[in-house]
């Protein structure tokens, strides 16, 4: 299944014993391209606190009640290492972070989430050691905030054609299959996707991202309906129309 990240914005984060809050934003690695946190909005009852949830800390998903069962305690979100999210996160913090809820990190090995495809993977087995190398305490993770991301303009090989307006995400990886980009300046406001795939940079400090198809080329692609379910068909018309792309 797919999912935007504005369908799960404001979606309620419930903990064993009580709601934590709701998302108001995620975190994605943009090397892998694959959602790593749940930010959540406690100001209600921690305010100060940036509140990270893993994937792999959730124990439920209902798409049509709008929220996540999350497998800890408020006293144990309470605790968590501080975590500044208006700062770049390093290594380290996402280490002390993810330790302390019992997963080890993704980072550093061959799968999306450690030796695999899906956030359980990273989950902490009985008597296991870590066998990653230590980061430096000032080495940065490749952490963006969709929230900041959104607006990013998209160049093409010969002009620039439109703006990221959202990201869809696979529900069992979390990784971001699609970026939705809005080209209302350029063609009306017909909405397309572009795969991370096609990117060969993101220039962080310009706000732009570079993809390796002419603006023709994407303009005669399948326009994006997001009030319709992205379905096999659609994918197979993406497929088709970029073919020697991989999605």
């Amino acid at each position: 299944m797919l999912y935007s990240t504005d369908h799960i914005h404001g979606f309620t984060l419930s903990a064993q014993d009580d709601e934590l809050g709701r998302v108001e934003d995620i975190y994605f690695d943009d090397e892998k391209w694959t959602l790593r946190y749940l930010v959540a909005n406690t100001k209600k009852w921690l305010p100060g606190k940036s509140v990270l949830i893993p994937p792999a800390a959730l124990n439920a998903i209902n798409m049509d009640d709008k929220y996540f069962g999350v497998n800890l305690t408020k006293q144990q979100v309470k605790d968590s290492p501080d975590i500044d999210a208006h700062k770049p996160i390093s290594r380290q913090h996402e280490r002390e972070l993810l330790t302390y809820y019992g997963f080890v990190p993704y980072w550093g090995m061959t799968g999306l989430w450690g030796e695999g495809s899906y956030p359980k993977d990273i989950s902490k087995r009985e008597n296991e050691t870590e066998e990653i190398e230590t980061p430096a305490a000032n080495e940065e993770a490749h952490l963006r905030s969709a929230v900041e991301v959104i607006g990013y303009s998209i160049q093409a090989t010969d002009s620039e054609f439109g703006y990221v307006e959202d990201f869809i995400l696979e529900e069992d990886t979390w990784r971001i299959r699609y970026i939705v980009v809005n080209t209302k300046s350029f063609w009306f406001g017909k909405k397309i996707l572009i795969s991370p795939n096609w990117i060969t940079k993101v220039d962080w400090d310009t706000q732009k991202v570079y993809i390796n198809l002419s603006k023709d080329k994407i303009k005669s692609g399948p326009e994006y309906n997001s009030n319709e379910p992205i379905t096999e068909e659609f994918e197979k018309q993406l497929d088709d129309m970029y073919k020697g792309q991989h999605i």
